[in-house]
């Protein structure tokens, strides 16, 4: 099918320019000027912005924690995060102990089937070992080319200096780890302390897990990967210590990747104190406006690389489960579908930065750095025809009985928005047209390259 986009304002990697878009079929065939050619449908876009299409960096879809699984899989959690911009999620397939990497990453494959949305996978290892590094070649093959190391959850820690060895070894392949960084020890030592205390409601959550706790991850991985001489990859930064530790990193000469997410934008600490508390409850937890204003004006700098969601939903039923003891609530929220929306008004429409940035924090870098660009996360003819058109005059309230999750709770519940992703065309098909899902199932696996280390 040839479309063609008219009278949009199109997000370049370097500027906004108003002109018109083709794709032909799977690819994107021209990008700007006035097109005239034959076609099979035309969308008016005038007063809508362009962009590549959105990446979600950090999903769980389908993910078992303890006896419990999260609310969404894969069905369910892409036709969420289509209907809000995003062509392509990675998801965190996770390598539990005694299993190989090649049957984790085969039980995702089953999971991901009939997925609305593109996916890949990075890779969650809970070993580092012998028969570990021996799969690494088969997952690069495979185009899994990044993965991740957790400092805390009893099931999948590991050691720093095993974090040393795997950066060290994946480095040289051109590979990154991605690192869940808290401080452990310390968590549990302060859980066990509140518990002791009676003090179980939800708010004592943050209480066990302060700012410093992944500050001192945050350190603890940039030495080690000082030593490695590898990249290091902050997962879901939320700090301003956090932060301010990779900004040291990088003055030393350290190639230094960062991750946030739109609830460390717009959620505080204190929505734990709200009747439905739990549903606030993720790893790590929110924090303060002054956390929110040094991540924000990071992003305008230049400083953050990319925005995820750690979409990890449950139900109010399943976060029940820490209703006397907050070390209990399953940790995480919705968010998929929101992640552009939230980031426009909060960023955007806030003055923080403009729409370039936007596309770089949600598509373009992202793109680069996990093997997929120019493919994907850039307007340019030849790359994939995964394309949003963003309505930035689309007032609207955030509710999760209208989103496409299956979770019967929002974290951005009566959020309100400026703009939305109205009309996606995923893989030269229009799949979201005026914020209405109209084909499902669409998505296809995406087989990444290795990573382009654009901070080398």
């Amino acid at each position: 099918m040839r479309i063609l986009i008219k009278n949009a304002f199109l997000v370049f990697e370097d500027r906004v320019a108003r002109g018109d878009l083709l794709c032909d079929g799977r690819k994107i065939v021209q990008a700007g000027g006035v097109i005239d050619a034959a076609v099979d449908k035309v969308i008016d876009a005038a007063g809508c912005y362009v962009f590549p299409g959105f990446i979600d960096t950090h999903t769980h879809f389908d993910l078992e924690v303890g006896s419990t699984v999260t609310a969404d899989d894969f069905v369910t959690g892409t036709k969420a995060a289509v209907a809000g911009g995003t062509t392509t999620v990675l998801d965190f397939a996770t390598q539990e102990r005694g299993m190989t990497m090649m049957d984790a990453f085969r039980k995702w494959e089953n999971k991901a089937k009939n997925s609305s949305c593109n996916y890949g996978f990075h890779m969650a290892v809970s070993e580092w070992n012998e028969e570990r590094i021996a799969e690494v070649p088969l997952m690069i093959e495979n185009g899994v080319t990044s993965f991740k190391m957790y400092m805390v959850y009893d099931n999948m820690r590991l050691s720093d200096g095993v974090m040393y060895e795997a950066m060290k070894y994946l480095a040289k392949e051109d590979c990154i780890i991605g690192i869940h960084c808290e401080n452990d020890d310390i968590i549990k030592a302060r859980v066990k302390e509140l518990k002791a205390a009676g003090k179980t409601s939800s708010r004592y959550h943050a209480v066990s897990r302060p700012n410093v706790v992944e500050a001192d991850g945050v350190g603890r991985l940039m030495d080690a990967a000082y030593l490695a001489g590898a990249p290091a990859w902050v997962v879901h930064l939320s700090t301003r210590e956090g932060l301010a530790i990779a900004r040291q990193a990088r003055e030393r000469g350290q190639e230094v990747y960062l991750e946030s997410c739109p609830q460390y934008l717009v959620l505080e600490e204190c929505m734990y104190d709200a009747p439905d508390g739990a549903k606030f409850v993720m790893s790590p937890p929110l924090r303060s406006k002054a956390d929110q204003e040094a991540l924000l004006s990071a992003m305008a700098a230049g400083e953050i690389d990319w925005i995820g969601t750690d979409h990890c939903s449950f139900t109010m039923a399943q976060k029940a489960a820490g209703r006397d003891d907050f070390s209990k609530t399953p940790n995480g929220g919705a968010g998929v579908q929101n992640r552009a929306e939230i980031v426009y008004t909060r960023a955007v429409k806030g003055g923080y930065f403009d729409m370039v940035q936007m596309g770089r924090l949600l598509s373009t870098q992202a793109a680069r750095l996990f093997g997929m660009y120019p493919r994907k996360g850039v307007l340019r003819a030849g790359s994939d025809a995964d394309i949003v058109i963003f309505d930035p005059d689309a007032p609207h309230t955030i509710r999760a009985a209208a989103n496409l999750h299956n979770c019967d709770n929002s974290p951005y519940e009566g959020y309100e928005a400026a703009g939305r992703a109205r009309d996606v065309i995923l893989n030269g098909e229009l799949v979201v047209e005026n914020g209405k899902l109209i084909a499902a199932g669409k998505g296809e696996y995406v087989h990444r390259e290795r990573c382009g280390r654009y901070r080398q």
